[in-house]
């Protein structure tokens, strides 16, 4: 396969409405010049993954005009039947969203705490929920909170912003959700599987306690999601001009169906969003159900590296 060349849109520039994000990852220059527009709302989810902070920390240190909003312990995601960390219904997130005060008219800057790999995939977990419930006037800071402070602007302290209830309104996007139903007929079809987990993950060395085995999805391509993270001056920044490279390596084609997991569908996030959002894949969903679900029934088959050989095998059948 060709390597191919994607078109990575610019961080920060021209606007064509005047809170429309020019990307869908915006840089602290780009919210600081749009900071005071009505109906933009700076969400900060910052919590406690990759020691990220709480609500004390928001209500010490956070931009000037933003609302709080803990990602691990407001509602973004639930357990059900046995799984970790699914979407919730939409009536759920309708009231989630429209007690933060946001409207569907409302644009919104995810800030996540910019502390590493794991926290940027808070922000694009929100991100895809938005999208999800057909909100599309969406974008995440690039370097998070931590990013702002890194540039000099101002922070504000205490409660954060005055600001009304809303009434939100969900359209469900299925399309950017994988069933286990569709990826079980994945392994037959011609979709993609990629798995966002760090290699020892993938290769069944390392097993998340939210799984009941260890190994990955037969067929699924390793994709690591903290590859597109780095870190300069001690924030994390979602690095753009990774992607095409990473992307490439990977082999993937931008024209197949992709779906993307991991161990509780908050890697596969960063994964959805790279591919998605900033390398023009065409049709790309996240299965939130990942190998937490997966995992559940042994008749499912799962692979694990061979050792000594680097192979894989079925470890279930």
């Amino acid at each position: 396969m060709k390597p191919i060349l994607f078109v990575i849109l610019v961080l920060a520039g021209a606007v064509a409405h005047a809170a429309q994000p020019p990307s869908a990852l915006v840089d602290a220059d780009w919210l600081n010049e749009h900071l005071n527009q009505d109906q933009l709302v700076v969400l900060d989810v910052r919590s406690g993954i990759d020691n990220g902070g709480d609500r004390s920390s928001f209500q010490q240190a956070h931009i000037p005009g933003s609302r709080y909003s803990s990602y691990t312990g407001d509602g973004w995601r639930e357990n059900r039947d046995g799984v970790q960390g699914v979407l919730p219904p939409v009536a759920s997130l309708e009231r989630l969203v429209g007690s933060l005060g946001i409207g569907n008219d409302d644009t919104v800057v995810i800030v996540p705490a910019g502390t590493g790999a794991t926290d940027f995939g808070s922000a694009a977990r929100v991100y895809w929920t938005f999208r999800v419930l057909g909100h599309d006037r969406v974008a995440v800071l690039n370097g998070g909170f931590a990013g702002w402070r890194a540039a000099g602007f101002q922070v504000a302290s205490g409660e954060g912003a005055d600001y009304e209830l809303a009434k939100f309104s969900g359209r469900l996007q299925p399309e950017l959700i994988a069933t286990l139903a569709e990826v079980e007929q994945a392994r037959e079809s011609q979709a993609q599987l990629v798995d966002a987990r760090p290699a020892d993950y993938f290769r069944g060395e390392t097993q998340s306690p939210a799984a009941k085995a260890p190994g990955t999805i037969p067929g699924a391509r390793n994709l690591p999601h903290h590859q597109f993270v780095g870190q300069r001056d001690e924030v994390f920044y979602l690095d753009a001009e990774r992607v095409t490279g990473q992307v490439n390596a990977a082999k993937l084609d931008p024209a197949a169906r992709t779906i993307s997991f991991c161990n509780t569908g908050h890697w596969a996030a960063t994964d959805w969003f790279v591919l998605s959002e900033l390398a023009g894949f065409q049709e790309v969903a996240l299965y939130d159900g990942s190998m937490s679900e997966w995992s559940q029934d042994s008749s499912r088959p799962i692979q694990v590296a061979r050792k000594g050989l680097g192979k894989l095998l079925d470890l279930f059948d």
